[in-house]
């Protein structure tokens, strides 16, 4: 079969290329994979221990005020247990968003597989992929911003 055509320094075919410029950079995915790993290490070490290990909030300890992580440990504690109404009962937007950023560490590592082309093709489109992660940190905060409002609903989000 012939090779697709380079048109890029370092010898990206073109349709890859194309999608590369879309995408959110091979760093800031390596980045959020070694950030995952630790956190589930954090969350594991929080398990054992039995809720007497946890990650103190530098946010909190200075203002008061919950940040969008806060509860993120015990959450991923709780689904280590198996506890999942536990854990979005923790921080349900976090929960949410370790699963978008799983997808996006795993269709870019799908992506750099040398048989690639006998896998199916991630579910979304680059583009929409490329659109997740500024939607995620957008969500957060809002999420921040309403979980620290003093009236209720809102003060049912505090943790």
């Amino acid at each position: 079969m012939p090779q697709p055509p380079l048109n890029r320094p370092g010898g990206l075919p073109a349709a890859r290329a194309a999608h590369q410029d879309v995408l959110p950079s091979d760093s800031t995915l390596a980045g959020l994979a070694v950030l995952g790993a630790t956190g589930l290490g954090l969350a594991a070490a929080n398990a054992v221990s039995g809720g007497r290990f946890g990650v103190p909030c530098l946010l909190h300890f200075l203002t008061g005020l919950d940040c969008p992580l806060c509860g993120t440990t015990r959450m991923a504690a709780a689904v280590l247990h198996g506890d999942l109404a536990g854990a979005l009962r923790f921080n349900a937007p976090a929960l949410l968003a370790i699963l978008v950023v799983a997808y996006l560490w795993l269709s870019w590592v799908l992506e750099r597989l040398p048989f690639r082309a006998r896998l199916p093709r991630p579910v979304l489109g680059p583009r929409a992929r490329s659109a997740l992660l500024p939607a995620v940190v957008a969500a957060a905060v809002v999420f921040m911003v309403l979980r620290n409002l003093p009236w209720p609903p809102f003060t049912a989000l505090h943790v």
